[in-house]
């Protein structure tokens, strides 16, 4: 593959996760007029967020799995048409069961993505992975940036909430057209089970390598679950505990997510070159419990600004893709695979934080951000075994060399 092809289509792929950052929190900088429409208030909202887990849930794995047998692309593909009918499927949805079906069509089209999205880049740039998966979250970061802007922009002009939904859809339809044409590299698992013996075998599943394999699947649930929830709360926590206007309530999400850009960004130069992954894990998630920490104790508009930035930068920066570059090292011969069981966690976690806050909501919304701090306590527990299981092994897997 020539180097501009390469290119090309790292910028398809990549595009990709700009809209998927605007699915992630469109629902939830909508709330009140999708309450409106569907006839529920802001827990039926999130009950219908929920089913965005759900749908990353039935599917993920296989799609993981398939993936490394039937190609990368064909799953990317199928993300882009799944989201469509997502972004359309809400915008007419009468009633909260007809909006839960399409959310559960939005989980899906995510597990597509990621199934063929994160191999592909590992097999795109097998000498930087980290990086290259990294990079994922700058673009969703991106889209989570920009679409709380927006809404508050159609909102200021009084115009249908719709158009933010529509553009995701011209921006999909658009990128299909481009992807259609691009060459995906050859899948890394094909030649990897030719080569594969008995000894490999018994030697790549070692005790200390499953437990690192589920201690790093737990942490996939956990740092998507710590970001997620805030990512999804952070407008209303700023309207109703701060006491801050509607925009200025947005604004935290959009600072929030100009901190995780600015992380992502930090993430990728440093790992590269300067800190260990398994350092720089166990450094975002104890500094993104001292953000949450300041801004639960805190309740103020400069606390939370700051705090805001800071979770965006830690939490939100990367560290979840960090945990599955250093799952696929462990695990080399099943990149899709492991990717599936990875963010199977994650889908599961994207499931049950919205269902557990809704009925945390009703006791106040405040108590959401605590269980969030009891969430990131988990996260720095889960870094810290990684850490001593990966220093405790012998250097010889590529890993060490990643690393």
């Amino acid at each position: 593959m020539t180097s501009t092809e390469r290119i090309k289509t790292t910028i398809c792929l990549y595009l990709n996760y700009l809209v998927h950052g605007m699915a992630i929190v469109i629902l939830a900088q909508n709330m009140t007029v999708l309450g409106r429409q569907w006839h529920v208030n802001d827990a039926g909202v999130s009950l219908v967020i929920s089913s965005l887990g759900i749908g990353r849930l039935l599917v993920l794995y296989l799609a993981g799995t398939f993936s490394d047998r039937w190609g990368r692309k064909l799953f990317v593909q199928l993300g882009i048409l799944t989201y469509t009918l997502f972004f359309v499927g809400i915008v007419i949805s009468p009633n909260i069961y007809t909006a839960y079906f399409f959310g559960i069509l939005a989980g899906m089209a995510n597990s597509f993505l990621d199934s063929g999205t994160y191999p592909a880049l590992m097999e795109l740039y097998p000498k930087r992975q980290a990086t290259a998966n990294i990079m994922i979250k700058a673009f969703a970061s991106i889209g989570e940036l920009l679409l709380p802007i927006l809404v508050a922009g159609l909102d200021h002009f009084n115009w249908w909430y719709g158009w933010s939904f529509l553009l995701c859809v011209i921006l999909m339809a658009v990128n299909l057209v481009f992807l259609r044409r691009r060459t995906f590299p050859q899948l890394s698992t094909h030649p990897a089970e030719k080569a594969v013996t008995d000894a490999t075998i018994k030697t790549a599943w070692t005790p200390k390598k499953v437990i690192l394999g589920v201690v790093l699947t737990i942490f996939g649930y956990v740092s998507m679950a710590t970001f997620y929830l805030v990512s999804q709360w952070l407008t209303k926590y700023g309207s109703d505990v701060i006491q801050l206007n509607l925009v200025h309530a947005r604004m935290l999400v959009s600072v929030y997510s100009i901190g995780s850009i600015l992380g992502v960004i930090v993430t990728a130069v440093l790992v590269e070159r300067v800190i260990k992954p398994v350092w720089f894990m166990l450094m975002d998630t104890c500094v993104s419990l001292a953000a949450l920490l300041a801004l639960t104790l805190v309740p103020e508009w400069g606390v939370a600004l700051v705090s805001s930035f800071v979770i965006g930068c830690s939490a939100a920066g990367g560290v979840m893709q960090l945990g599955l570059t250093i799952m696929s090292d462990t695990f080399p011969r099943a990149k899709g695979r492991i990717t599936g069981i990875y963010y199977t966690a994650s889908g599961l976690a994207s499931f049950t934080i919205p269902v557990v806050t809704a009925w945390i909501s009703q006791t106040g919304i405040q108590d959401i951000m605590w269980f969030d701090v009891a969430i990131a306590v988990v996260g720095v527990l889960c870094s810290l075994v990684v850490l001593s299981l990966v220093h405790g092994r012998q250097p010889v897997e590529r890993f060490e060399k990643a690393a």
